[in-house]
């Protein structure tokens, strides 16, 4: 799927970004591509990060049911069929689903929402909107 950059990690939301997702029209369905790095071991609980990760989506889910939002893939990608061979693939990607930008902002705004967990269980992420095309 993606690649693994060691130059620079990125973990934390680009508020430029973030604000040109909030103005998106209503009926405007969105999917956000994760890709994620896990640490080796994440300091404040000991856990490996991927342990720590999958605390998040435990402590997450309710939250994907309070809005319009569905987990459409997790998994972890396994072979780099093309592209660079040495270069090394992420440890996870998630795809999620949202009817519109403002059923994500009303899950990650929400009060008591995982975030910092997710964060503390990160080397390296990508969070990525995506649009569909017309077929």
């Amino acid at each position: 799927m993606g690649l693994f950059v060691k130059n620079k990690s990125y973990i934390e939301v680009n508020k430029e970004q973030l604000n040109a997702l909030a103005r998106l029209p209503e009926d405007q369905e969105l999917v956000m591509l994760n890709l994620l790095r896990y640490k080796d071991r994440v300091e404040e609980t000991g856990l490996t990060g991927e342990a720590s990760y999958r605390q998040y989506m435990m402590a997450a889910s309710p939250f994907f049911g309070k809005v319009d939002a569905e987990i459409v893939f997790f998994g972890s990608p396994k072979l780099m069929l093309i592209g660079p061979e040495d270069q090394e693939l992420w440890d996870d990607v998630l795809l999620v689903k949202y009817k519109n930008a403002g059923e994500f902002f009303k899950m990650t705004q929400a009060k008591g929402y995982p975030s910092k967990l997710r964060e503390q269980s990160l080397q390296d992420s990508r969070l990525v909107y995506c649009k569909s095309n017309s077929v």
